[in-house]
């Protein structure tokens, strides 16, 4: 029960937190200063909004699963897709091939990625934090999963969003999304298991941005709840 105590109390920390940065006004609870995810989520700021609620997300997920905090290495920075020898043994220049064999370890595409999950140092979760996605990103986040799948197979990929611009459900918050044709055709295309994760209801509006007050988005404590149950059931197999 302490336990279920404490997630609740985080979960009110990020809408405090989420709502301060958001609306620019602080209508906190007095003890918010008191609240782990509030504090992380202020100090990094509008610019790191998500990626700071996505994290704060995770480590929920993993206390509900009754784990310590101390397993779990959240982390982000530049990881290093190697170039693939097949490409270079393709080259016909004899000359091109042999300088890059010679100079191979200077060969990588640099691959940022907003969220690494590690668990007793296990790469299992990769996250991309978004504001919002529409189908032209999500072609890019797509590419980048796939490369990353080539070193890193068991991994399972995640879309963190807070506003949905995908077309179909999946800014509706319901447990099942049917999503959207567009974006369910790009999946076609990719050998990539995705979950989506939406936090805030409604299709993203270019013209309505929801830091102005008249077109603000409460974030629910429900859809947070929904997000913890997601990234859970994905850490499950890892306890």
């Amino acid at each position: 029960m302490k336990r279920l105590y404490e997630i609740e109390k985080e979960i009110q920390g990020i809408i405090n937190a989420y709502e301060h940065l958001v609306r620019g006004i602080d209508e906190t609870a007095k003890d918010s200063s008191q609240i782990r995810a509030y504090g992380g989520i202020i100090r990094a700021g509008k610019g790191k909004l998500v990626e700071s609620i996505a994290r704060q997300v995770v480590e929920l997920a993993w206390m509900s699963l009754g784990e310590e905090l101390s397993r779990l290495q959240p982390t982000r920075g530049i990881i290093k897709i190697p170039i693939r020898k097949e490409y270079i043994e393709r080259i016909k220049s004899a000359e091109v091939k042999e300088y890059i064999f010679k100079n191979i370890h200077d060969y990588y595409y640099p691959l940022s990625l907003d969220l690494r999950i590690l668990i007793d140092h296990t790469f299992v979760l990769a996250m991309e934090c978004k504001t919002y996605t529409e189908n032209a990103m999500l072609k890019r986040v797509l590419v980048d999963f796939t490369l990353l799948k080539q070193i890193y197979e068991n991994i399972t990929p995640v879309l963190f969003q807070l506003e949905s611009q995908l077309g179909g459900d999946y800014s509706d918050l319901s447990d099942v999304a049917f999503g959207s044709p567009s974006t369910h055709t790009l999946l076609s295309y990719f050998d990539i298991d995705l979950h989506i994760i939406t936090l805030l209801k409604g299709e993203r509006k270019v013209d309505q941005p929801i830091h102005k007050k008249e077109y603000y988005k409460p974030l629910p404590k429900e859809s947070l709840a929904r997000a913890i149950k997601i990234i859970s059931q994905i850490l499950e197999n890892y306890r």
